[in-house]
């Protein structure tokens, strides 16, 4: 097989697996060009007060971040149990099954509702499927791009999986528009919104069929004794003198697996420095912008037709700095990316702080969050996806994996929360105007900065199991630290 074929299949697994970051993105923005509808279709039947109508609108709204962190904690037992690609080919199923079911919620159960509670109770059951479904893909395609990809590229082809987790929130945008184009105010309330939570089944689609004809992972194939068959994938990939030596190290770093079942075999820092840095890509305040774009632009004065205008630049300039990040990744490598967006984010998020704090000119806000994106789009954005891939040994990176991505959904949920608490405390408006959860995100970045620094490991150019001994290596030396030397009576 030559090097350009080898290439082409590395480069066609990567891309089918990366759909699931597609669909990650897809599905978590889809619903915003709903809200309305959904308000009107399922929340006002109800017949609520106004608050208690709030509440249940922003739940039923944010149902899905319930599912991502329930599939995200069970996604390690499917990624050992089943294998990364059956994983994957469940959560294309889970795709599916969500986007007909939150379609029409009264016909998705096993008869037909006609209660409005039951109807919402439904339309957050199926929310929640699909919530399911991301938080196993969000797990399991950089951790299946991670065990196929040799070392030399692997940072730029995980790099694709975040650049389609913003293609799909990008896409989806147009995809809503066109859909609401196509009739007026009413055929939006009743039917559109449908449309635009059912087109999901196209993606979802492909994905499953482009899944069949996809090869397991050879790390998984040897984790379960399968070495003959974890071979032949290895020599699509490398020549045949560097397949036999990969497999002979993959055996090799399985066979250290002394405590076999602890999750701190290798060391508490392996796993904790993995949930560090799920949390700060988090903690920075991405998704605080990411979801509330749109009210940012309007405390800054512009409209509502001019504050969805301002979005799409955020959607350009995260799609391009994610193409930067990926020629850079496997050049300059993940340590110095991640130091230096860590400082371009503070700068970016207090300077924002003080834009509003100081009532300066619009633009300069508009700038400075568009400078934020592009910080974080190379840098936490794909780093952390590309770290987390690689940072935890192959006999503990579903269990582990799984938590790390528990715990940035978790974080998630608590950022996009506590932005709203924060932007609309008229105690902190009245000193800060708005200001005061940049500040809390700038002080992130420095954190974050800091945390790099002194924890997280370069791994440019290393083999998955080189990685591995970084953390046994690390774990000798403290055990070594915390011997007591016995003094000779």
């Amino acid at each position: 097989m030559s090097d350009s074929t080898k290439r082409n299949f590395i480069t066609k697994t990567t891309l089918v697996a990366a759909l699931g970051g597609l669909l990650f993105g897809y599905d978590t923005s889809v619903i915003s060009g709903a809200v309305a509808s959904i308000d009107h279709q399922l929340v006002r039947p109800l017949n609520l007060t106004n608050n208690w109508e709030d509440f249940i609108s922003g739940f039923v709204i944010a149902s899905a971040l319930v599912g991502c962190m329930l599939g995200s904690i069970i996604s390690g037992f499917v990624a050992d149990f089943v294998g990364r690609k059956r994983g994957l080919f469940i959560s294309a199923i889970l795709f599916v099954i969500s986007a007909v079911g939150s379609a029409w919620p009264e016909y998705g159960t096993i008869y037909p509702l006609h209660d409005p509670v039951a109807i919402v109770c439904s339309f957050i059951f199926y929310r929640i499927i699909c919530g399911i479904g991301v938080g196993i893909a969000s797990t399991l395609a950089p951790m299946y791009i991670s065990e196929i990809a040799p070392a030399t590229i692997r940072g730029s082809l995980i790099i694709y999986y975040q650049i389609a987790i913003v293609s799909g929130q990008a896409g989806v945008y147009f995809v809503n528009w066109f859909i609401a184009s196509l009739g007026d105010h009413d055929w939006l309330m009743t039917t559109g919104w449908r449309v635009m939570l059912v087109s999901e089944i196209i993606p979802a689609f492909i994905f499953l069929l482009l899944l069949v004809p996809a090869v397991e992972t050879p790390r998984w194939l040897m984790l379960k004794n399968r070495d003959e068959d974890a071979l032949k994938v290895l020599h699509n990939i490398f020549h045949p003198n560097e397949a036999h030596q990969t497999a002979a190290e993959i055996k090799s770093s399985l066979n250290k697996n002394i405590e076999l079942g602890s999750l701190f075999q290798f060391g508490a820092a392996a796993v904790l420095v993995g949930i560090g840095v799920a949390a700060f890509q988090q903690l920075v305040g991405i998704n605080a912008v990411m979801y509330y774009a749109p009210e940012m632009f309007k405390n800054m004065g512009f409209g509502e037709r001019g504050a969805l205008f301002q979005t799409i630049f955020v959607g350009v300039v995260t799609v391009i700095f994610c193409l930067i990040a990926m020629k850079m990744v496997d050049k300059v490598g993940r340590k110095p990316l991640l130091i230096v967006g860590s400082i371009l984010q503070a700068i970016a998020m207090l300077g924002l702080a003080a834009t509003f704090m100081f009532k300066l000119n619009s633009m300069i806000a508009v700038f400075m969050i568009l400078f934020y994106c592009a910080s974080f789009s190379i840098s936490w954005g794909p780093m952390a996806w590309v770290l987390l891939a690689e940072l935890f040994p192959t006999a503990i990176k579903g269990r582990a994996m799984s938590l790390a991505v528990f715990i940035e959904w978790t974080v998630n949920l608590f950022v996009s929360w506590s932005f709203k608490i924060m932007d609309g405390n008229a105690s902190l408006n009245a000193v800060f105007n708005h200001g005061f959860p940049f500040i809390i995100y700038g002080i992130m970045g420095v954190l974050g900065t800091f945390f790099v620094i002194f924890f997280v490991p370069e791994t440019k150019g290393r083999s998955l199991e080189e990685i591995q001994q970084i953390w046994l290596d690390r774990k000798n030396k403290k055990q070594m630290r915390n011997q007591i030397p016995v003094k000779a009576l």
